[in-house]
């Protein structure tokens, strides 16, 4: 997976969900840090936080993982 896909992709749906980097840290019980560097690319999520991750940016496992949507795999 590559970083730099998979953080602009986080970060336009943490933004289209208009949360802030703090909001989208305080539903996962992490820092504003954490996901600043997921959504940068210098970092990623431990795997245990994958699945609350895609739920909370409203999303499947599937299309996280993947960096884009897929109608087909929604949770919607």
């Amino acid at each position: 997976m590559d970083n730099i896909r998979f953080g602009a992709f986080v970060a336009q749906l943490r933004k289209e969900q208009g949360l802030t980097q703090k909001g989208l840290a305080d539903r996962l019980n992490v820092t504003d840090k954490a996901v600043s560097k997921w959504e940068t690319g210098k970092g990623f999520p431990d795997v245990k936080l994958l699945e609350p991750l895609a739920q909370a940016l409203g999303i499947s496992l599937v299309e996280l993982i993947r960096g884009e949507k897929d109608p087909r795999d929604s949770l919607t």
